[in-house]
């Protein structure tokens, strides 16, 4: 059976397709035609549902119940991998300016913007760019501010750009739970022994990827925007852990209040707990 599927060209999520896509696993008869979008991108198919499964933004799954499920496997959540707010200028977020302070962030439907939002409700003036594009943006003046994620996280630094926040912080004071920032989302339409199927292929695919760590694939190397090793490796070893291969009680929880804390602030669709999971 041939699937769709959208990944993001970063190394965590070509880390974990890797295996699958390269026919290094047992598919059970499974075939993913991929496209690897930035997720953004992702989540704007995903709400015309046009991939069978996809990469997206947990940010944006309030948008997407309707017509998918979230799988246990493949996501990316923990706890210290907030999204940063960065600056060409150490200033502070106190200030009276920072209200009228201009912000780039990685798309409108992320994980991020939603904990911009929470984190600074009144700064408005913003725009929106991918994410490869936000560092040099801010660089050259377009913004005051930038929202920056994904490997990004391990650049900005050497680029002469400044740390003025983790957003990450205020959600896990407040709830003690990890952030989720993106997950695998497969068809509602599905019978569930089908996704039930593609969720255990793609823990079969991690599995094997952590099996053969100690070389990256092509497949990684050669798809990620940051080319040095060490930034991928740093890359995977922050955003692919144990909540990848299974969201587990904690992870559960931390997407239902992150949906629930969406719901609130930007409306969408009421949804049950106990409908949206596939394990």
């Amino acid at each position: 059976m041939k699937l769709t599927l959208g990944i993001s060209p970063c190394p965590n999520d070509t880390f974990i397709f890797d295996a699958l896509l390269n026919n290094k696993i047992d598919s059970e008869g499974l075939e993913f035609e991929y496209i690897l979008e930035d997720v953004e991108t992702l989540n704007k198919m995903a709400q015309s549902a046009t991939l069978d499964v996809s990469k997206v933004s947990y940010g944006a799954v309030n948008q997407l119940i309707p017509n998918y499920y979230i799988l246990d496997a493949g996501g990316a959540l923990g706890k210290g991998v907030g999204p940063l707010l960065i600056s060409n200028k150490i200033q502070a977020l106190d200030s009276a300016e920072t209200n009228n302070a201009s912000v780039i962030l990685p798309g409108i439907n992320t994980t991020a913007h939603l904990l911009f939002i929470m984190a600074f409700p009144h700064i408005k003036n913003k725009s929106f760019l991918p994410f490869n594009e936000i560092e040099d943006a801010v660089l050259s003046g377009k913004a005051d501010m930038g929202v920056i994620i994904h490997e990004n996280r391990f650049t900005y630094s050497s680029k002469g750009l400044f740390k003025l926040a983790d957003l990450g912080d205020l959600w896990e004071s407040k709830t003690n739970l990890p952030i989720p920032l993106g997950g695998i989302l497969s068809r509602r339409k599905f019978d569930l022994a089908l996704n039930q199927k593609i969720n255990r292929v793609i823990r079969r695919s991690l599995s094997f990827a952590f099996e053969n760590i100690k070389t990256l694939p092509a497949f990684v190397t050669e798809n990620a925007q940051e080319m040095n090793e060490e930034v991928m490796r740093k890359h995977i070893n922050l955003y692919v852990n144990e909540f990848s291969l299974g969201l587990g009680t904690s992870g559960k929880s931390a997407v239902v209040k992150l949906l629930e804390t969406s719901l609130e602030m930007l409306q969408g669709p009421s949804f049950s707990a106990e409908e949206i999971f596939i394990d």
